[in-house]
């Protein structure tokens, strides 16, 4: 429900004590514009476009958006559908009939709202293969060819992933017989006046003013990397905070796609048990602190965005920043707090501190609970890092910073629970706790593995508590760090500075192990003799 009685604060002054720190003229920092009633209030550049030049951001600067651009990818397919050409619950075998069975069977509208159930073919390449080599869209997809197996059956669960884009960023291509480019440019940007926008595939060419990505180096600054390869639907679009703001004005009142086509873009979707999900297609479609919105957000190397729409105010928000060690949402989230009259730090029930690691036999999913520098903190799947607070209802939730639809309930003792009931995106799983005497001082994991369905080997060298693995994937390696947290569950993450990680859980007879990140469930991998 879109409340109608929401009250606007907007103070210039606020919103620019939100980035005093970014104010600066020797690093990159964020664009911003904030628009009430479809009409540009603050719009706004602090810090550089690029640390080679003296030039600063601003309003007009191209950045890129990321994730930001999916809803733009699932627009221009419902565009297709309204011609005539498509259905949004055609399946993809009806497009692609040369892809596996298992990617056949899905449809349209489940790659579009992420329940799909395939494996996230963009995961699996940065993951295993690392981001180093470039890799063709073709190339990419062809993974869809020879992956038999899947996270969960359509429309079980809710998880994000990029490869769904993918594919339907090449069902797009083919119906529309043109490229992604000109799809985006003829049918939605131009129409809308956004002039400055474009699907920019690569970041090795040179695009006219655009700002440069600047990646947390690992000693110390910032340096300049790439995700080498394609970006299509899934995050290739650069764009304005001008241009965005007039995009969300447009949203309000949309001249491209009739309304039906913005009914289903904008709904959030549910599961096949009838849960909601809060996503939409291509849009978070949920509530912020009690208020309805609109949002997207997008993070990759050296940058991240952030939009929303308050619909019940009228009240339109676009942030990006082009520096990895800067959030947009944790910024965006404290531009919206001031803008609405909220608290920045809400008062969550003090109930008490809680501190574990759960595991979930039936997903494989582990949530470590924590305290840090005060703060109760959560770590899913061994990367995702959520500081949450308990609400009137005794659930705790991810602070006001995050748009993640997560909950959870404990069962017991709330400073020794007996189990924890995670509710995620409509879905809802149960993780018991695994307790700090089950570990056993034995040898380590080392040995030689193989992933048959991704087509990955794995090198392990562990003692009883730490130590490394190399992954070997179709188009390269990449090295991870491994940490035993408890029992027979190690944590493994990149080595570098970027943010991937996730679970091991090895067989009591060091024969086999799973792994489990945020977007790949439970792989499975045997010991090579």
């Amino acid at each position: 429900m879109v409340q109608s009685s929401l009250q606007i604060h907007f103070d210039e002054k606020s919103i620019d004590e939100v980035f005093a720190d970014l104010d600066t003229s020797r690093l990159p920092g964020a664009s911003v514009g904030i628009a009430i009633g479809g009409r540009p209030v603050y719009r706004r550049g602090f810090g550089l476009a690029s640390m080679e030049l003296p030039v600063t951001l601003t309003p007009q600067t191209r950045m890129r958006i990321y994730s930001m651009t999916k809803h733009f990818t699932c627009l221009a397919y419902l565009l297709l559908c309204e011609e005539g050409k498509a259905a949004i619950d055609d399946t993809v075998g009806k497009y692609l009939p040369e892809l596996h069975a298992v990617t056949r069977r899905v449809t349209m509208r489940q790659l579009m709202s992420n329940t799909s159930g395939i494996r996230d073919a963009c995961e699996i390449r940065w993951f295993f293969s690392g981001i180093e080599t470039t890799v063709a869209a073709r190339d990419l997809l062809s993974l869809y060819r020879d992956i038999p197996d899947v996270n969960c059956d359509p429309g079980e669960a809710w998880c994000y992933n990029n490869g769904g884009f993918h594919i339907l960023s090449a069902v797009i291509e083919k119906l529309a017989e043109e490229p992604l480019e000109a799809v985006f440019r003829k049918r939605i940007f131009e129409p809308v006046g956004m002039h400055d926008s474009l699907l920019r595939r690569v970041d090795t060419d040179f695009i006219a003013n655009c700002a440069t990505m600047h990646m947390a180096a690992a000693g110390g600054g910032f340096e300049k990397r790439y995700l080498a390869g394609e970006l299509l639907g899934e995050g290739g679009v650069v764009s304005t905070v001008d241009d965005i703001l007039r995009w969300l004005k447009h949203m309000a009142r949309p001249a491209i796609g009739d309304a039906k086509t913005w009914a289903v873009l904008t709904a959030s979707q549910r599961l096949h048990s009838g849960a909601d999900t809060g996503y939409g297609l291509g849009l978070f479609c949920r509530d912020y602190r009690g208020i309805d919105t609109i949002s997207h957000s997008g993070k990759g190397l050296g940058n991240s965005s952030q939009m929303i729409k308050v619909p019940g105010c009228d009240l339109d928000l676009v942030v990006v920043v082009n520096r990895h060690d800067v959030g947009a949402m944790e910024l965006s989230a404290r531009v919206l707090d001031a803008c609405l009259g909220m608290p920045s730090d809400p008062k969550w029930n003090d109930t008490g501190r809680v501190s574990g690691t759960f595991f979930s036999p039936k997903s494989g999913r582990v949530i470590q609970l924590y305290i840090k520098d005060g703060k109760q903190m959560s770590l899913v799947d061994g990367v995702e890092e959520w500081q949450l607070g308990w609400g009137d209802d005794l659930v705790l939730r991810p602070n006001q910073a995050s748009f993640s639809n997560i909950a959870l309930r404990l069962c017991g003792q709330l400073s020794r629970p007996d189990s924890i009931r995670e509710e995620y995106f409509g879905s809802s799983d149960e993780l018991i706790p695994v307790r700090p005497e089950s570990v056993r001082n034995e040898e380590g994991i080392s040995g030689n593995f193989l992933a048959d369905s991704i087509g990955v080997q794995m090198r392990v060298e562990a003692d009883a508590t730490a130590g490394q693995a190399v992954t070997v994937g179709r188009f390269g390696s990449r090295t991870h760090r491994l940490e035993r947290l408890c029992g027979n569950l190690w944590r493994m993450r990149a080595t570098d500075t970027t943010d991937w990680g996730g679970i091991l859980a090895v067989e009591s007879r060091r024969k086999e192990f799973t792994l489990r990140t945020s977007r790949t469930w439970a792989v499975r991998f045997r010991r090579l003799e």
